[in-house]
């Protein structure tokens, strides 16, 4: 399993690197099209298992979201970034308590379009984001990889109480201030090194902190933190539902796609709002 894991991640890592740096709009535009229907694709199938027009709902949007998003003025990203922001607060947040509807209802039907306006807000984040620069995008990116890696080491050595233990029984408290822990470290060393070494100067933690101070910076981040662990926890409370370890088996060794995006389907959008507003 580790070695599939590793030649997958080196696969996507020799794909994607390339066409963020290659300066090719149509290749960088066909890769977030693909990405984004599969991430469509697979949460259809995790609010609708068993259903047969997953693919033909996954291209439908998948065609709205280039037209909108590449081919049209996309001016109004403001607005996805906004109702994403509000939708996780107002209504992805609150399910983590209160659970999720039956399948077979009309609130099924709601959250499952609602988690699709998400997933729009996602990558209509990530489009804008690298609009800004490549090394912007994988900034804000590497603040959600680092979260979820302080987080594992930090729940192996210390974690006792669970932090959602009917939804996911191996995050723990503890895991999850580590995590945060280890992006305010980290984001505070790149802040730092920003002054004297160019390749971090156009970072999100640096852009935040030189516009806003030190304690924005600190109080952003946190939000980010808890941002992702929210959007990995309702992923995983939409798997347990429909009964599947993994959205799919796209990405061997690794799941799906939205196993790999989970937690950052909330923070890009807020992000961007974010750089948006600065």
């Amino acid at each position: 399993m580790l070695k599939t894991r590793i030649i997958t991640a080196i696969v996507l890592l020799a794909v994607l690197l390339p066409v963020l740096y290659w300066g090719n709009p149509i290749a960088f535009a066909a890769i977030v099209t693909v990405f984004f229907g599969a991430a469509i694709w697979e949460g259809f199938r995790l609010f609708n298992p068993g259903s047969t027009r997953a693919l033909l709902i996954s291209l439908a949007w998948s065609a709205a979201f280039c037209y909108a998003f590449f081919l049209a003025d996309p001016a109004r990203s403001l607005f996805w970034f906004a109702i994403s922001a509000l939708i996780w607060l107002l209504r992805f947040v609150p399910a983590l308590k209160i659970g999720l509807p039956p399948f077979a209802s009309s609130g099924n039907t709601m959250l499952s379009l609602t988690y699709a306006i998400a997933i729009v807000s996602c990558f209509a984040a990530i489009v804008v984001l690298f609009r800004h620069s490549p090394l912007f995008l994988l900034s804000v990116m590497a603040l959600v990889w680092i979260a979820d890696i302080g987080a594992y080491c930090a729940g192996k050595a210390f974690g006792k109480r669970k932090l959602a233990p009917m939804i996911s029984p191996g995050k723990s408290w503890e895991g999850a201030i580590g995590g945060g822990v280890a992006v305010l470290l980290l984001a505070t060393l790149s802040v730092l090194a920003g002054g004297s070494a160019t390749w971090f100067a156009d970072t999100f933690a640096v852009h935040v902190q030189q516009r806003l101070g030190w304690a924005a910076l600190f109080a952003i981040l946190i939000v980010i933190t808890a941002a992702s662990v929210v959007g990995d926890l309702f992923e995983s409370q939409l798997k347990r539902r429909a009964g599947v370890k993994d959205s799919s088996k796209l990405l061997p060794g690794h799941g799906g796609v939205l196993d790999r995006i989970d937690a950052l389907i909330p923070v890009l959008p807020l992000a961007a709002l974010i750089d948006t507003w600065l």
